[in-house]
């Protein structure tokens, strides 16, 4: 039986607290990048629109669960884990206005298209997993 010394809880409150603390700002960052209030579209029933938000934060959560995984220490993982999120906002730029030009895909997920929803559902944990094996140095 391995006991649990204070030093190694600390380290996991830290990591625990840390990897939170960049969801929230990921997911918050996310929620900057759109022109409407994803909560309140949530609220009201819009799939799109969770399926698009909740895409990202699942993809940042296997980003950090990499960063983690392969970092040197706490700050590493925390500077790791900023990089992750700033790449899915550029990612998601990228996807909506370099290879969709001719389609809002933010005014369609606002609308509740469900399939836009899912496909940037789908585009995120592919972005979160691209950038997770790159991390893997």
């Amino acid at each position: 039986m391995q006991i649990i010394t204070s030093d190694a809880l600390l380290s996991f409150l830290a990591h625990v607290g840390t990897g939170l603390g960049l969801m929230l700002l990921g997911i918050t960052v996310f929620a900057f990048t759109t022109k409407f209030s994803e909560a309140k579209l949530i609220k009201e029933g819009n799939i799109a629109v969770a399926l698009k938000l909740w895409g990202k934060a699942i993809g940042l959560a296997i980003v950090i669960y990499t960063v983690w995984a392969n970092s040197l220490n706490l700050l590493d993982a925390f500077i790791w884990g900023l990089i992750g999120i700033a790449t899915q906002v550029i990612a998601y730029w990228i996807i909506e206005y370099v290879l969709t030009p001719r389609t809002n895909l933010a005014k369609k997920v606002e609308e509740g298209n469900i399939a836009i929803g899912f496909s940037l559902f789908s585009a995120a944990i592919v972005v979160g997993l691209v950038v997770a094996a790159s991390l893997t140095y």
